[in-house]
């Protein structure tokens, strides 16, 4: 090897390290969102904390694509949902997909938000999984966990929904069921960015940004 070709090596690898720093910030861990009432539920949430891949963990990302900022983009190929955010950026979160969300691509709005939300099981989904009670109360057990938006085409509600889970454990994974699942500290803190009428644009089956 040329006597210069180590120190050039290592400066060019340094300068990749820094460059995919500058690319994927991990977002620091902060709970300043959570209302009272979040505190109280998830202190006794009924699952045990999971141990999220980094990878799945909230990030602040580099955003090339055209959407505007403040619309919310879900790869769900890759297992991610982007908030775009001004000048070229966005936070990414690590998302579980069930079948109900591969189902669905296109772009739709935020027709509803709620905290807490009540689940009311669909007769699919207690033909498939079992009985259900009619209504499940919101909570820190329910499927749907600490928040969740409703997407719209329309005045027409798609089924479809970004929420919270009471299983972290899927985070970056596809399951059998479910629309996209966030970690319930990731959906309040994405609640919180959001408002009716936001756009949500979703990416078809191998359509990976």
């Amino acid at each position: 090897m040329p006597r210069y070709g180590l120190p050039f090596l290592l400066v060019a690898l340094l300068g990749f390290m820094l460059g995919g720093c500058m690319q994927a910030t991990l977002a620091p861990s902060s709970d300043a969102s959570l209302t009272p009432r979040d505190r109280l539920l998830l202190s006794h949430a009924p699952y045990a904390q999971a141990t999220i891949p980094e990878s799945f963990r909230r990030h602040f990302v580099d955003y090339s694509r055209k959407e505007a900022p403040g619309t919310i983009l879900v790869d769900t190929d890759a297992r991610y949902l982007y908030y775009v955010l001004p000048g070229g950026k966005a936070i990414r979160y690590g998302v579980a997909v069930g079948e109900e969300a591969m189902a669905f691509s296109g772009v739709a709005k935020v027709g509803r938000m709620a905290e807490w939300p009540d689940w009311i099981p669909t007769p699919e989904i207690q033909a498939r999984l079992g009985p259900y009670p009619a209504r499940v109360p919101g909570g820190p057990a329910n499927p749907l966990g600490a928040r969740a938006l409703y997407l719209y085409e329309g005045n027409k509600d798609t089924l479809y929904r970004i929420h919270g889970t009471n299983q972290p454990e899927y985070i970056g994974q596809a399951i059998s069921s479910g629309c996209i699942r966030m970690t319930n500290e990731d959906v309040i803190d994405l609640f919180d960015r959001v408002k009716p009428g936001t756009t949500v644009v979703v990416l078809a089956q191998r359509q990976s940004t």
